[in-house]
């Protein structure tokens, strides 16, 4: 599957633009993480697209997240099964098993943090946000509340990355997409 048949797929199965701007966001995390551990990035921006396809549909009923994704993915003759596995896992339905799996379940809710860093920003901008603006604003319980930080914090024992430098990865691949995400 190609990016822009990935994004044509999601297009059409999630009709809100944030949505969509998570999930282009999470893929650009994606790719930058898979250049960064010299792994495929174009299948890993995928996993980002391609993880929460689901998520207007299951909105009502989370506990079907993200397996109606995975059926959805398989229905439209989708086979990867790495990527597949890691849009289970990135939900708790499968095991953090591969590199691919864990890259995906702490970048979920890193772009949601970034982008509101970028909206607290007079320019809103992602290039208004570097890393320590990051670090301050993870310290801050209120700031971006619905994204986890246990979850972010888990790259250093699932990938082996500090705080800081995840956020570092994950910024360039976000600025990668900034024109998608309007930032």
């Amino acid at each position: 599957m190609t990016r822009e048949e990935a994004l044509q797929l999601l297009k059409k199965h999630v009709k809100k633009q944030n949505l969509i701007k998570h999930m282009v966001a999470v893929g650009g995390i994606m790719r930058a993480l898979a250049r960064h551990f010299g792994e495929d990035e174009h299948r890993w921006e995928l996993a980002g697209l391609l993880h929460d396809i689901d998520y207007e549909y299951t909105n009502e009923n989370p506990e079907n997240h993200p397996e109606m994704g995975v059926q959805i993915l398989r229905d439209y003759g989708f086979q990867d099964e790495e990527i597949l596995h890691a849009i289970l896992a990135h939900n708790n339905k499968a095991p953090l098993e591969s590199l691919m799996d864990k890259a995906l379940y702490v970048s979920d809710p890193t772009s949601g943090f970034i982008v509101a860093a970028a909206l607290i920003r007079p320019e809103k901008s992602l290039d208004a946000v570097d890393v320590p603006f990051l670090l301050r604003r993870f310290k801050e319980k209120s700031f971006a509340r619905g994204a986890s930080r246990e979850q972010m914090k888990m790259c250093e024992e699932l990938l082996g990355l500090s705080l800081e430098d995840f956020y570092a990865i994950a910024l360039e691949g976000m600025k990668e997409v900034r024109e998608e995400l309007g930032l």
